[in-house]
Parts: structure tokens; C-alpha cells; sequence
């Protein structure tokens, strides 16, 4: 245990307080230009672009994306669904997965610990979007044993990574 925390906190080490003021702000407007960047953390635009690309090639930046309001969208709820399969074989749950990943209303799939196997969060309308997208899409992939839905009610806190 001692060894595998040894080397998280080398793999820290290659992170300074300004790569994490660079993430944060890019994480809070990635379309800053680099001149704002650099501005805001004392750095260069050459330096600052120099880091950014350090960043991206550690695979610490994975990607640039836009955060969409589902609500606007007309996707007014978010169920969470638990589901367990009748069996845990390497094919079962690579099929799963496989099927579960071509469901576009599907925004995050966890393989769990505990009395389910999946929590899956998902997309919807409204309640008879979510009844037709269980017919005909979630009920339809094989090996499903048994599922549990929760509609939330209100998100108390999104965010992405903690960035101290």
C-alpha cells in the first residue's frame, strides 16, 4: 500500500501550483486565449502554451469540450438507475457495456461494488420518455437480472476534478 502511495505522490510532483492555476482556468473558460492565461498565472504566452501542451501529453487534459445545459435541450430530468445482470462473465459485461455505450440519453455508466452492478445516469424528457427509453432501448440489452430507478429532484453540486 505504502509503494502505490509512493507513486501517486511522484506522479504529483510533476504538477506545480501554476500547472493546477492553469487547469483551473482552463476548467473554468477553456477558450481563454493564452495571453489571458499566462497574464493570470505570470507566465508567457510561449511558456503558458509550452505547459498546455506538457498537459495534454501526460493525458492530464484529455480533452476540450462544451458544457451543454440538458434542461434547455428539452432533457428536463435525470434518473439514476441501478442495474445488476444474471451473470458477471468477461463477455457479459463487455457486451453490456458495448450496448449500454451506443444509448445516446446515457451520460455516465459506473461498473460498481455492492448490491448492484451498474449505476448508470441517465437522460430524459420526462417520465414517459424514460418508460419508452426502457422498452425500447435499456430492457432490450441482454442479461439484465434486475434494475432500480431514481429520478433526481435537484443536483446539489456538479464539478469536475478537485483541483487544491
Amino acid at each position: 500500500m505504502k509503494n502505490n502511495r509512493l507513486k501517486s505522490e511522484e506522479r504529483e510532483e510533476f504538477f506545480d501550483k501554476t500547472d493546477m492555476a492553469i487547469l483551473r482556468l482552463l476548467l473554468a473558460d477553456s477558450r481563454q486565449t493564452l495571453q489571458d492565461i499566462g497574464s493570470q498565472v505570470g507566465l508567457s504566452p510561449t511558456t503558458c502554451w509550452s505547459r498546455i501542451k506538457k498537459l495534454e501529453a501526460q493525458g492530464v487534459i484529455k480533452r476540450y469540450t462544451v458544457d451543454v445545459d440538458a434542461d434547455k435541450l428539452g432533457y428536463h430530468d435525470s434518473v439514476i438507475v441501478q442495474l445488476t445482470l444474471e451473470s458477471h462473465t468477461d463477455e457479459t459485461l463487455y457486451e453490456f457495456g458495448r450496448v449500454l455505450a451506443t444509448i445516446p440519453e446515457v451520460q455516465e455508466a459506473y461498473l460498481v461494488s455492492g448490491d448492484y452492478d451498474y449505476y448508470i445516469r441517465i437522460a430524459v424528457r420526462d417520465t414517459r420518455d424514460y418508460e419508452r427509453l426502457l422498452r425500447e432501448k435499456l430492457y432490450k440489452i441482454p442479461g439484465i437480472r434486475h434494475s432500480q430507478s431514481h429520478f433526481v429532484l435537484r443536483v446539489l453540486k456538479e464539478a469536475s476534478v478537485p483541483l487544491l
